[in-house]
């Protein structure tokens, strides 16, 4: 989203997120300019446009269908922190979603709502998420493989 170089370093940008009064709307710049796309999609994304938002991910990245969910849950949680009127102009996001979510009544979309930003509005509630990447050595020695997988259950899972 343009908060870090490509060799991890700060921009300014993560400088002016960092300023309490003013975080809401460099977050919701950065979400327009990182997810363009799907404001191209539709111009006031919501809730109920988490299926909508995963195909995009999906069509776009080639990602599986459990990647891009999480990828379209992530954005709408990226979308709940940001400030609406940077985002939307003056009308803000909280008076689309009632009329959207009422008309298209989904079992499966109702209870989602609460577990798209289970972090609140609040930024010192920001967690830090790893992935930790292994690139496995070209070997047709299975101890290899074991050797690594028993070593991070040890270190990493336990």
């Amino acid at each position: 989203m343009g908060f870090l170089t490509a060799d991890g370093t700060p921009t300014d940008l993560y400088k002016q997120f960092l300023d309490g009064s003013r975080w809401q709307k460099v977050l919701a710049e950065a979400v327009k300019d990182a997810y363009g796309d799907i404001f191209v999609l539709k111009a006031k994304p919501t809730n109920s446009d988490l299926q909508m938002i995963a195909g995009k991910f999906k069509s776009t990245y080639n990602l599986s269908d459990i990647a891009a969910e999480r990828a379209a849950r992530t954005f709408l949680a990226l979308l709940n922190l940001s400030d609406p009127d940077t985002l939307y102009g003056s009308q803000k996001q909280t008076e689309t979603p009632a009329p959207s979510s009422a008309s298209e009544p989904s079992p499966s979309s109702d209870p989602q709502p609460e577990q798209v930003s289970p972090m609140g509005a609040n930024p010192q509630n920001v967690g830090l998420h790893y992935n930790i990447q292994i690139h496995l050595p070209a070997t047709k020695d299975i101890e290899v493989y074991n050797a690594i997988f028993k070593s991070l259950r040890e270190h990493v899972i336990d």
